[in-house]
């Protein structure tokens, strides 16, 4: 009798965290707040651009998300390999609520541009400059990658 209680109190830990999944293609909302060409300073001697993308996510599922992380890769347009990434926890244990959004969230990437003889602003008015583009990928919990959005880098100077 008493190995059956605690085994019904053990089930019900494991399935009490354990809801519906959530299709996060559908579930969440990017909302992009600004892209451009990251002003990174002076790198051996060079300026330095790197591309990135600030945004927010809002959780339109019926279903708390926890540990909710995004990953960016950025690809130069016309290629398909990655040029760059950047991972960024979106929430913690605490979750996103149904219908609730994160602060802004900003990724940049470790790779960009350099040039020593040019202007920041030279350098995106560049002939052989290769606009980017953003692929956001999302997952929480124990749940897989999947895309989320897509997204073209304009073609202008951040400097925050």
């Amino acid at each position: 009798m008493r190995a059956s209680a605690c085994l019904c109190v053990l089930l019900a830990l494991v399935f009490s965290g354990c809801g519906p999944t959530v299709d996060l293609t559908k579930g969440l909302q990017l909302e992009i707040v600004s892209s451009g060409w990251f002003d990174a300073g002076i790198v051996n001697g060079q300026n330095k651009l790197v591309p990135t993308v600030s945004f927010k996510v809002k959780n339109v599922s019926d279903q708390k998300l926890v540990t909710l992380q995004i990953n960016a890769l950025f690809r130069r347009i016309g290629e398909n390999d990655e040029w760059g990434s950047a991972f960024l926890a979106a929430v913690g244990s605490e979750g996103l609520a149904p219908g609730a959004t994160t602060p802004t969230l900003t990724a940049k990437s470790q790779l960009g541009y350099t040039g020593s003889d040019q202007s920041r602003l030279e350098m995106l008015q560049n002939t052989h400059f290769v606009d980017a583009r953003v692929q956001l990928f999302a997952k929480y919990a124990a749940t897989q990658w999947v895309r989320v959005g897509e997204y073209p880098i304009a073609r202008e100077l951040l400097t925050k």
